[in-house]
């Protein structure tokens, strides 16, 4: 058995990811702008990496703002999709007749497509950011009950029986023995839950929205500016690594031990 790293050599490990990284994606912008100045491509077809680049530089507080309407909506989708997926999970495990009439409709509901029902949303809610945190919520939250509830069966029966044998309360055994067993999974739904998320608040602000970056996006494609729907894309692309990231950061703090196994 490998002995667990200390606190410094994780961090120079993560700064190790991190460096590599930076220097995949920076080794992709030169292949791309090399490959469109050699073979001549039209800007309008796929414009060149400096080109986009340049355009988020000029305008960054614009492309900041609505960046940071897309955060929101789609931080408030995620965070309503762990609180709703987690009490979901709890009633899927802690009731059969739940489990057998609620998940098929769970199921059900996931397969409809999302953007079939996005015109609903703002009916029903407007045209503000409700629309879109709804969205991002119902793509979302699928991931977190299945993982959370993965996570929460997989606590052992004798721990279980032992829980009830001290006579714990509900709350205590679901703190102290449940809750920390379903971290791992909760934890590797919440990074696929975050990504959906994003997605959701794009799609809500495809279908009627004012601001963001779907917002951005839409109206580009309208005129035919290929480099404002890049620069939105890039700008989506560094929302969903820096999310991402900062989950990454949570689950090293809450769960120590997994860190010090890798």
């Amino acid at each position: 058995m490998t002995a667990p790293r200390s606190g410094p050599a994780r961090r120079k490990g993560a700064v190790g990811k991190l460096a590599a990284g930076a220097v995949s994606i920076a080794a992709m912008l030169l292949l791309w702008e090399a490959a469109g100045r050699l073979l001549h491509v039209r800007p309008i077809m796929l414009p060149l990496p400096s080109a986009v680049l340049a355009d988020l530089a000029k305008d960054w507080h614009w492309y900041l703002d609505h960046a940071l309407y897309t955060l929101f909506t789609t931080l408030c989708g995620f965070v309503l999709s762990v609180v709703g997926g987690v009490a979901i999970a709890l009633l899927l495990v802690g009731s059969s007749g739940f489990a057998r009439f609620g998940y098929p409709l769970i199921v059900a509901l996931n397969s409809v497509p999302k953007v079939a029902v996005a015109p609903l949303f703002v009916i029903w809610m407007g045209t503000g950011a409700e629309p879109k945190v709804a969205i991002a919520f119902l793509i979302a939250v699928f991931a977190i009950i299945v993982d959370a509830a993965h996570g929460l069966r997989s606590v052992p029966q004798d721990v279980q029986d032992l829980g009830r044998v001290l006579r714990g309360s509900w709350l205590q055994f679901f703190l102290k023995v449940r809750l920390p067993a379903a971290l791992p999974s909760l934890v590797a739904g919440m990074k696929v839950a975050i990504s959906l998320a994003l997605v959701g608040a794009i799609v809500g602000e495809f279908v009627s929205s004012q601001r963001g970056l779907g917002y951005v996006i839409m109206s580009a494609q309208g005129t035919f500016d290929t480099v404002r729907v890049f620069a939105a894309v890039f700008v989506l692309a560094a929302l969903g690594l820096l999310l991402y990231g900062a989950l990454a950061w949570i689950e090293r703090r809450a769960m120590p031990w997994r860190a010090a196994e890798h």
